[in-house]
């Protein structure tokens, strides 16, 4: 799979403290294990001269105080809230100044966010995404790709999950419906 670097960039998604870390309040092993095939893909794609983006899922502690239906809270429990450790971006990436860090308040990093501008901006047309969790953020985020024309392209080896019955669903059916899959050994740039 070969990628023009100056139309890709790498989406790496909710790779923070809650998720990752084993003390996060949604740890999962599975995020933790993809934490260095994440970081050795945003190093192959800053080589190139890809851009990357981080997204952070973050939630005000009052935000589903008046849901009608949508309440994380209510459904993993309190997470990621903002200004807290568990929102932080864990400290083993790379982030630096001239990438962009998405924050955003639901499973698609798309929504209410200014990522689709940014990449417009950019000239990003091919997402490479990776992060974590496969069948919740990834796929949302990934799925609204599609629908904005991007080219979604999910690296199966850079994916944390909490069963890997998820993992595989959410391979499966980003590849079937709207987007492509890869590993990271594949990742070419022209």
């Amino acid at each position: 799979m070969a990628l023009d670097p100056t139309r890709t960039a790498v989406v790496v998604v909710d790779m923070q403290n809650g998720f990752c870390h084993p003390d996060g309040s949604l740890f999962s092993p599975a995020s933790d294990a993809a934490v260095e095939a994440v970081t050795t893909l945003v190093s192959l794609a800053r080589e190139e001269g890809a851009r990357v983006v981080y997204t952070r899922d973050v939630h005000p502690p009052e935000q589903f105080d008046d849901a009608h239906y949508y309440d994380e809270f209510e459904r993993w429990g309190e997470h990621v809230v903002e200004g807290t450790w568990d929102a932080e971006l864990l400290g083993d990436l790379d982030v630096r100044d001239d990438d962009l860090v998405v924050e955003k308040h639901t499973y698609d990093a798309f929504y209410q966010t200014q990522l689709d501008g940014w990449l417009d901006a950019h000239g990003v047309d091919d997402l490479l995404i990776c992060g974590t969790l496969a069948n919740v953020c990834v796929l949302h985020t990934a799925g609204s790709a599609g629908l904005r024309d991007y080219r979604p392209i999910l690296v199966t080896d850079a994916l944390g999950y909490i069963e890997d019955a998820h993992k595989e669903y959410a391979v499966e059916h980003a590849d079937w419906l709207f987007g492509e899959t890869t590993t990271l050994d594949d990742v070419e740039f022209e």
